[in-house]
């Protein structure tokens, strides 16, 4: 009698191996691939966006081989961004603008000082090496705005708003494992702090190529 049929379409028995579960780092692999291809036009958006769904919500090794069949192979270096991490990076600004957008390396903690400018914290092609970020406020007047992808989270809990008002918006596809958690501890005052996720499809920005990176702190 043959082996009955698993859900993932391998079969199953007393001599079958059992399926290989797919670890985040196998997942990532995958995306990586995925963004490549489609920045080469090997996919378009909605094939992109369509793969990487599959991608993220894949339990075994199984199901993520064929995501990547029809592709040609990608060397280690390619699209490889070179993260130099740091423990600590501190923001001091008055009366000007702050951003942070682009492919820049999220710190294990950032120390935020500002007085009356906005500053915006963009996680969309952040790279990020670790699944915690916690951000040290120390704000009077205007916004800080954080926006994020799927996997990102904001917890604002500790933080303590004086005059000032907290909207936050997280980015959709709750099933996502989440791969940054962004905690914000200290004082806001004046102002407003804003959580909301990017525009744009997330499949959409991983479109783009990866550029240098910008200048450290």
């Amino acid at each position: 009698m043959s082996g009955e049929i698993s859900p993932i379409g391998q079969r199953s028995g007393p001599g079958s191996p059992p399926e290989l579960r797919a670890s985040h780092a196998d997942r990532d692999r995958v995306v990586d691939v995925l963004r490549i291809a489609a920045g080469d036009g090997l996919l378009t958006a909605a094939e992109l966006d369509e793969r990487l769904e599959a991608a993220l919500s894949a339990r075994t090794i199984s199901e993520l081989t064929p995501l990547t069949a029809d592709l040609p192979p990608v060397s280690a270096s390619a699209g490889a961004i070179v993260a130099e991490v740091k423990d600590v990076v501190r923001i001091d600004q008055r009366f000007s603008t702050v951003d942070r957008v682009g492919p820049w390396v999220v710190p294990r903690r950032l120390e935020l000082a500002a007085e009356w400018c906005e500053v915006t914290l963009d996680f969309t092609r952040a790279v990020i090496t670790q699944n915690t970020l916690r951000i040290d406020v120390d704000m009077r007047g205007k916004t800080l705005t954080l926006i994020t992808r799927p996997g990102i989270v904001v917890d604002a809990d500790a933080l303590t708003l004086e005059f000032s008002k907290l909207k936050i918006r997280q980015a959709p596809d709750p099933g996502t494992p989440v791969a940054l958690r962004v905690e914000l501890v200290g004082t806001k005052s004046f102002g407003r702090v804003v959580v909301r996720p990017s525009r744009r499809p997330f499949g959409r920005w991983l479109l783009r190529r990866p550029a240098a990176l910008p200048a450290g702190d």
